[in-house]
């Protein structure tokens, strides 16, 4: 956030009608304001406060029905339509484990959070957003036209904060992604030997903070027996591939609040400009590969065989996007999967950071 004056929520709305077909997130940041602000300047103008109380949430929105779930960071949009259904609870982390919604959620991110409705010709769009403490999304849900409306409005009213003022009090952004780590004394042999001795891939991030490694950081370092260097172009070249194939991978898409993923086939690849889209009926994703610094192949040690995966990093260092092949516990890697893998275009590893 820059040192300019802020505007004010007057201010923030003439802008938002004098623009009406640029992003939010675009606008907001040429206004010099948090997206968090610009959705709250509207506060009493279709829009309502709510509590970012994630449990109440994902319980209430079951009865909602069919909507779109919306995760992103700077480089990557996940949408996927369905239902919020299988829902476990909890303060440190929360689930959605639906056959189409599948979130892993970390509530003490959520810091804001507004029911929105924008008129759309004789149509009013309805969406529930969430906000970490800088002002930065971290989910969204929209309502769709199958959407159970009762529910929605009955949920809402629950949510309801006290505070309905047209501003938000924003704290320092904190790092996008994982970035790079503090300091670390950690050796490449040591490295080696507990990534060797890894059995699920959940075990990787205790790994990496006993380590005191980002996860970049331990890619560079392991060697190209467990994690090589790809072309930039080669999460695009996967899409292609496993789109030809009808190959079911899973897709992963996160920020510091909430990753959300995509487990089953792609169809329909669209580039456009520095995006590429997959655009299937219900999963978009949308892609910015002019922020893909680095594309890594990382293959980790399980119990059932070692599994393979695609990761996309930006210049910060921070995860962008990852890719595996579907599979569910006790199943080994897909041939196909680790065969795509294997064989995209490989470049020489860097130096280690």
């Amino acid at each position: 956030m820059d040192q300019r004056v802020k505007p004010s929520p007057e201010e923030i709305r003439r802008a938002r009608q004098d623009n009406p077909k640029m992003r939010e997130r675009d606008l907001a940041a040429q206004l010099g304001v948090s997206e968090a602000e610009l959705v709250a300047a509207y506060c009493g103008v279709g829009t309502v406060r709510v509590g970012p109380r994630v449990n109440d949430l994902l319980t209430g929105l079951e009865a909602v029905g069919e909507v779109m779930a919306l995760t992103r960071n700077e480089s990557a949009v996940h949408e996927k339509t369905g239902v919020y259904d299988k829902v476990v609870t909890g303060n440190h982390n929360a689930m959605v484990l639906g056959e189409n919604i599948d979130l892993r959620i970390f509530p003490k991110v959520w810091a804001h959070g507004f029911a929105v409705e924008k008129r759309d010709g004789s149509d009013i769009r309805r969406s529930l957003q969430f906000f970490d403490a800088a002002g930065e999304a971290v989910h969204k849900v929209h309502l769709r036209p199958a959407s159970n409306l009762y529910a929605y409005q009955k949920l809402v009213a629950s949510l309801e904060s006290s505070n309905q003022e047209p501003t938000v009090a924003i704290l320092p952004s904190a790092a996008e992604g994982e970035g790079e780590a503090q300091a670390s004394a950690a050796t490449i042999d040591d490295l080696r030997d507990r990534w060797s001795r890894l059995t699920d891939v959940h075990q990787f991030f205790g790994m990496l903070k006993t380590l005191k490694l980002s996860r970049r950081e331990a890619v560079r370092m392991v060697g190209q027996d467990y994690a090589w260097l790809l072309d930039r172009d080669a999460v695009s070249a996967m899409f292609h591939r496993a789109a030809e194939g009808e190959m079911p991978i899973m897709c992963f898409v996160g920020n510091r609040g909430c990753i959300q993923i995509h487990s089953g086939p792609i169809k329909s690849v669209k580039p456009m400009g520095p995006w590429i889209n997959v655009l299937d009926e219900t999963f978009h994703l949308h892609l910015r590969t002019d922020r893909v610094h680095e594309v890594w192949a990382v293959r980790k040690p399980t119990k059932d065989g070692h599994v393979t995966s695609l990761e996309a990093y930006d210049a910060n260092g921070g995860m962008i996007i990852q890719f595996f092949g579907k599979r569910h516990e006790g199943e080994s890697e897909r041939e196909d999967w680790r065969s795509l893998a294997e064989n995209l275009p490989r470049i020489p590893n860097p130096t280690a950071a």
